[in-house]
């Protein structure tokens, strides 16, 4: 079959777990800008989790280019990464209402491991539907991104009971590395018919 259903519903998954996080959002009771000071955990956590519901929107987007059809085991991997991604909500808002406390933050870590692990054996699955010829496998080549994220995940859970700062500027690194546009499955695409 092919990418469209999951792609959509992807979509749709996504675009409601970003709703959800902003509808987790609690204005101030007062109306002076000094009340908004004692929500920036609450901001700066909504603000890192959106960037990550939106680097993986956006390569999800782009691993679906290269794929030519979807097979149950692609299926089942893609509601894996859903699943883990479904929790982000609930990591961001504990988090960011704590302060960036240890065990909020070591919890977001696993959550952002997992979707990385998730989001790895969905692209095996592509690639292995694929065979030998794969337009992902060219693509993705060494995949240091890929690599060094959950590197950094698996240093910032146990850092976070050392320094929330440590563990908090390893998510933000990550996503930082990730948020240049990432161009390899562009490069190995046919150009599109006029």
């Amino acid at each position: 079959m092919g990418t469209g259903r999951l792609e959509a519903f992807s979509d749709g998954v996504i675009a409601i777990l970003i709703t959800i996080m902003v509808l987790d959002l609690r204005a101030p009771a007062g109306q002076s800008l000094a009340e908004l000071l004692p929500l920036w955990p609450v901001l700066l956590s909504y603000v890192l989790s959106f960037l990550y519901l939106g680097i993986y929107w956006n390569n999800h987007h782009h691993m679906f280019q290269a794929a030519r059809e979807v097979s149950g085991a692609i299926l089942w991997a893609n509601l894996h990464l859903l699943f883990w991604l479904s929790l982000l909500p609930f990591t961001t808002a504990w988090m960011g209402e704590n302060h960036f406390a240890a065990a909020p933050s070591a919890l977001y870590g696993l959550v952002l491991l997992m979707a990385a692990i998730a989001y790895w054996i969905l692209q095996q699955q592509i690639i292995a539907s694929q065979g030998a010829d794969s337009l992902l496998r060219k693509a993705v080549g060494s995949d240091w991104k890929g690599k060094l994220s959950p590197l950094c995940y698996l240093i910032a859970i146990p850092a976070a009971f050392v320094s929330h700062w440590i563990a908090q500027g390893l998510y933000v690194l990550v996503a930082l590395i990730w948020l240049v546009p990432d161009r390899r499955i562009e490069r190995v695409m046919p150009p599109a018919p006029d």
